[in-house]
């Protein structure tokens, strides 16, 4: 099974008070980005947040699993906790804060 456009345009509505969510087609699902990071997949209609520390200590108890198959493992987030747009978001701002910059991409040469 894989994810709706209708989930995905949810989530991106609840996690909205974290800044600025675009979410892009990857390997058949969606990639999350929360001010131009990569933050969660969504794979088979189930969230699943990267692993930071800010995340982990905003969760407390986490359940942890894989996105696809051999991926590495990633916070699920179950689906009661989608309707609550206030802590969504802030899950999704502290993990954001917690990642890196995106890399810069390189211009092609002409």
């Amino acid at each position: 099974m894989s994810t709706q456009q209708s989930t995905v345009d949810y989530i991106l509505e609840q996690s909205a008070g974290a800044g600025t969510m675009t979410a892009k087609k990857m390997f058949g699902e969606y990639g999350l980005y929360c001010d131009g990071k990569v933050m969660a997949f969504m794979a088979d209609d189930k969230l699943f947040i990267k692993p930071t520390e800010a995340g982990r200590a905003y969760l407390g108890e986490v359940t942890e699993a894989e996105a696809y198959p051999g991926s590495k493992l990633y916070f699920l987030i179950d689906g009661e906790h989608w309707d609550d747009a206030d802590w969504l978001a802030g899950l999704v701002k502290a993990t954001a804060d917690d990642l890196p910059a995106p890399k810069p991409k390189k211009s092609k040469a002409k």
